[in-house]
């Protein structure tokens, strides 16, 4: 069997946690990580790896994991499609998914190479249940409801702001879709906290939520991975009325979300040119196996 090359870019959380899914992958492996420092020190598991700073310098790259910031998933998309690479990311902001799927899409066909974007778990895998909860159920309504725990892509806008060290976003459900932020920041010496919680309110990440802001000594000494979902709707199907659905998860947010980039990883190699949200890929081209041992195990 020929595996799938892939190509870590970014070794972040996500990225550690995508080497590890990729190890546990039977038809994948890695074919090396890309960082500005292509450095190994302090990362004993990248020894059997080589790390580099152009994806070029590992020869054959099938796809490229973009384990970067959502809002750095453009420029380093367009850049390795115009080199013919597929693509996957985990682009979080809800609100641009569309555009980034009509910035992405052309590149991708000029370059002959194909992408799927925000390969997450929300959005991502949620996107998924939700179209199947709305087929199930027409007329009614959905409630997303995320949390208690920590969102990656708002403590990663939250550490962003000048004077931060380190950050942590919680995500605190409060029912029927509705949700607060908790965010605990560990600042510099001599850094405005005022400044900084103005900064974190006014970010498109946080303005949309009631957004609480806290000084403590150490990020460390609270972070945390775990989140969750539950997803619930009701509705009508066909002329009956009082249909319920839900869908449930407690997870280690980072590792779940590497382990849906490597699912998304398998199934873009099996698409034509262009750019793909996960809802539009077929589910079996997620999964590992033979299509016949599939259907027969899985239908």
């Amino acid at each position: 069997m020929n595996k799938i090359r892939t190509a870590i870019v970014g070794y972040g959380n996500i990225g550690r946690y995508a080497l590890q899914a990729l190890q546990a992958a039977p038809d994948m492996e890695c074919a090396g990580i890309v960082r500005r420092n292509p450095s190994k020190e302090g990362c004993p598991e990248l020894e059997n790896y080589p790390v580099v700073s152009d994806i070029r310098e590992l020869g054959k790259v099938d796809v490229a994991i973009l384990a970067t910031p959502s809002r750095k998933v453009e420029e380093t998309a367009v850049k390795y499609l115009e080199m013919g690479i597929n693509t996957v990311d985990s682009f979080d902001i809800h609100t641009g998914i569309w555009d980034l799927r009509c910035a992405l899409d052309p590149v991708a066909k000029e370059n002959g190479a194909a992408c799927i974007i925000s390969a997450g778990w929300d959005p991502g895998t949620d996107s998924i249940v939700r179209t199947l909860l709305e087929g199930m159920i027409p007329q009614g309504i959905t409630y997303t409801n995320f949390g208690p725990g920590r969102s990656m892509g708002h403590s990663v806008a939250a550490a962003s702001k000048p004077g931060v060290i380190k950050a942590l976003s919680m995500t605190i459900p409060e029912g029927k879709g509705i949700h607060s932020r908790q965010v605990f920041v560990e600042l510099e010496e001599g850094a405005d906290f005022a400044a900084v919680e103005k900064a974190i309110k006014e970010d498109p990440y946080f303005v949309h939520d009631v957004t609480t802001v806290k000084q403590v000594p150490s990020v460390d000494e609270i972070d945390t991975h775990a989140h969750g979902v539950k997803l619930e709707r009701f509705g009508t199907s066909g002329k009956t009325e009082g249909q319920k659905a839900e869908f449930n998860m407690s997870i280690n947010n980072p590792a779940l979300t590497s382990q849906i980039l490597v699912m998304a990883a398998r199934a873009v190699t099996k698409q034509k040119p262009g750019c793909y949200t996960m809802i539009e890929v077929p589910v079996i081209d997620y999964v590992a196996g033979e299509r016949e041992a599939l259907i027969r195990k899985l239908v």
